[in-house]
Parts: structure tokens; C-alpha cells; sequence
């Protein structure tokens, strides 16, 4: 899997539904150089790269490269410390076309929803 945030974060497993839809298992890096400036003793994961991951597990998912068309409805619900809750699930609701590919999200921690968001990208 291809990524700009390389070590960032791994994906340690995923389902895919018969309707289309995944659940990916994420482990966030601790110990990556975003956490020492965002912020110093209080490390908080960047909402720019949950959106990336989104983005990244999207392409994986359809095999398509993809650019961000449009984002609404980002609500950013919980912080995310990644020394105190860096095992994360991404449910994706994905639909496409030809040209489009359509996400709706949730990321979760335990039972805490950290982000939803519905995106769409260009192929």
C-alpha cells in the first residue's frame, strides 16, 4: 500500500461486507515525527491526516488513484491521542461510478466516534 504518510500509521486488518462496505483496523505510530510538533507533550493525530487515511484506504480498497472533489459534513467528535487510543477502526460506505468515488465515514475508537465525514473523489 502506497502512502504520504509513510509510517504513520499501519493497517492491521480489514473486512469487506457483501454491500460494498469496509472496516479497517488502523494502529497509529506513537512514535512518528507529526506527533512532536502536533503538540509537544499533548501529541494530537492532525484532522488533515485522518482525512489522508480515509483517502489512502479508499484507493487501496477501489484500486483507483483518487482526488479529493468535495468533503461535507467533517465533524471532528473526539481528540485522538495516539499514546492513549492508537487502535482506530475506519468504517467506509463506498460507493462509485466511471468517474467518482463516493465515502461515507466513521472512525471510532472503542466506543467513542472520533470523525464522520462523507468525501467524494475524482478517479
Amino acid at each position: 500500500m502506497q502512502t504520504i504518510l509513510t509510517d504513520f500509521y499501519t493497517l492491521e486488518s480489514y473486512e469487506k461486507a457483501e454491500t460494498g462496505n469496509y472496516t479497517a483496523y488502523i494502529q497509529l505510530n506513537k512514535d512518528h515525527a507529526i506527533f512532536k510538533g502536533h503538540f509537544p507533550g499533548n501529541p494530537v493525530t492532525p484532522g488533515v491526516c485522518m482525512m489522508q487515511i480515509v483517502k489512502e484506504l479508499t484507493e487501496e480498497f477501489t484500486g483507483s488513484k483518487l482526488f479529493l472533489k468535495t468533503a461535507s459534513n467533517v465533524k471532528f467528535m473526539a481528540i485522538i491521542n495516539p499514546f492513549e487510543t492508537p487502535d482506530l477502526k475506519l468504517q467506509l460506505d463506498i460507493t462509485e461510478n466511471e468517474e467518482d468515488v463516493k465515502v461515507k465515514n466513521i472512525t471510532s475508537f472503542g466506543e467513542t466516534i472520533a470523525l464522520k465525514m462523507s468525501v467524494s473523489y475524482k478517479k
